[in-house]
C-alpha cells in the first residue's frame, strides 16, 4: 500500500534545493525547435517527437553526443534567458525555493558564442526568477573535462568580469579518462578567487575519482558519488565529512549507471550517514525534473516520509547559501513539515 503521504501533493510541494542542474540539459525539445527557428539553425531532427526517440542512452557519451547538438540552437542572450526562465518556472511548481545551477560556457565558446552573451541572457533568467518565483538562485560555471586544462584556463580568464557574480565553478561532461587530477591547477586559481568547488565524480568513474576530487581539488561538493559505495573507508571518511553527494537517480538510470530505479541505493546512502540529495541533472533528456526525481525514487524505493523530508533538507545544508540564508530556508522547510503532519 503506498503511504498517503506519496499520493497527495506534500512531496511535489515540499521546500527544496536543487544543487545539480545543467541549465542546457533542461532544453525542452518544444523550445529547441523554436529558438531553431528562431536563429535559422539546422538541427539532425525533423520533429519534437524524432528527438525524444533519440532519448535512449547507453551510456553518458551517448547522451553528450544528443546533448551538444541541441545546444547549437542557442544563440543569443534571449535564447539563454528564455532557457533559464523555463527552467525556472517549471521548477517552481515543484517546490524548488532554492537553485545552485551549473552552465557550461565552453560549450558555447567553441560555436563562437561570446562568453558575455551566455552570461548576461542566464543573469536576465536569474533576475526574472528572483523577482517572479522570490527564488535564490546561483550560477556555477563547469569546465568541460574532456577538453585540456589549458582551455578551461582560457575560459577562466574570460569570466574574470562575471567572477564576483558566480557562487562556484564546476567539472562535468566525459568523465572515464578524464580525472580530477587533470585540472588541479585551476581549480586552485578557482579557489583563490573565492570561489566555491565542485566536481562531477564517481558517476561512471571510480572511487579513485571521488579522492581525487577531494584531496586534489579540494572540492566543496561531489556530484553525483554513486560509486563511493564500492569503497567502505570512502564512505566513512564522506560521512565524517559531511561531504554533500548530488544524486540524479532519473539520470542514473537513463545513463545505464543503475540498471533500474527500484535499485537505486539513494536510501542505502543515507542509511550510511551520507548526506545525499536528489536532484534532476539534465530533466529535459533524463525523464523528469526535481519533483519527478523525489516522487518516483520515493515510490521505487519505497521511502519513508522521514526520508524524503531529509532529502530536501540535506539539500539546503549542501547548498552554498550563507548562515543567514539557510536558516531562513530551513525554517520554511520545518514550518511546511509541521504544517502537514
Amino acid at each position: 500500500m503506498t503511504p498517503p503521504f506519496m499520493n497527495g501533493d506534500f512531496i511535489t510541494n515540499l521546500p527544496k534545493a536543487e544543487l545539480h542542474l545543467h541549465i542546457e540539459g533542461s532544453l525542452e525539445p518544444e523550445l529547441m525547435f523554436a529558438l531553431a527557428e528562431r536563429n535559422k539553425v539546422a538541427i539532425p531532427f525533423k520533429s519534437v517527437e524524432d528527438v525524444r526517440a533519440a532519448y535512449s542512452f547507453t551510456n553518458l557519451q551517448t547522451f553528450l553526443d544528443i546533448y551538444y547538438a541541441g545546444a547549437a540552437v542557442l544563440q543569443t542572450e534571449e535564447d539563454f534567458r528564455d532557457l533559464a526562465v523555463a527552467y525556472f518556472d517549471r521548477v517552481a511548481e515543484d517546490g524548488v525555493v532554492h537553485a545552485e545551477i551549473f552552465f557550461d560556457p565552453q560549450t558555447h565558446t567553441h560555436r563562437g558564442i561570446p562568453f558575455d552573451v551566455v552570461a548576461r541572457g542566464l543573469f536576465a533568467g536569474i533576475d526574472e526568477a528572483q523577482a517572479k518565483h522570490g527564488m535564490s538562485v546561483g550560477l556555477i560555471m563547469s569546465f568541460l573535462r574532456h577538453l585540456d586544462e589549458e582551455d578551461a584556463f582560457k575560459t577562466f580568464a574570460q569570466a574574470e568580469p562575471w567572477l564576483d557574480q558566480f557562487i562556484g565553478v564546476g567539472l562535468d561532461s566525459s568523465e572515464v579518462g578524464h580525472p580530477p587530477s587533470k585540472f588541479a591547477r585551476v581549480f586552485a586559481a578557482a579557489g583563490d578567487a573565492g570561489l566555491m568547488l565542485c566536481a562531477h565524480a564517481g558517476e561512471e568513474g571510480p572511487p579513485a575519482y571521488i579522492h581525487e576530487a577531494l584531496d586534489i581539488l579540494q572540492v566543496d561538493r561531489i556530484d553525483h558519488g554513486n560509486r563511493a559505495l564500492e569503497d567502505p573507508t570512502l564512505v566513512a571518511r564522506l560521512a565524517r565529512d559531511a561531504m554533500t553527494l548530488t544524486v540524479c537517480p532519473l539520470s542514473n538510470v537513463a545513463l545505464r549507471n543503475v540498471d533500474r530505479l527500484e535499485n537505486h541505493p539513494i536510501d542505502r546512502m543515507l542509511d550510511l550517514g551520507l548526506r545525499a540529495t536528489i536532484h534532476s541533472d539534465d530533466p529535459a533528456y533524463f525523464g523528469g525534473y526535481i519533483g519527478e526525481n523525489f516522487r518516483q525514487t520515493a515510490r521505487a524505493r519505497n521511502l519513508s516520509r522521514d526520508q524524503v523530508v531529509m532529502l530536501a533538507r540535506n539539500s539546503f545544508l549542501g547548498s552554498f547559501l550563507d548562515d543567514d540564508s539557510l536558516s531562513g530556508h530551513l525554517a520554511t522547510l520545518d514550518a511546511y513539515v509541521k504544517a502537514h503532519a
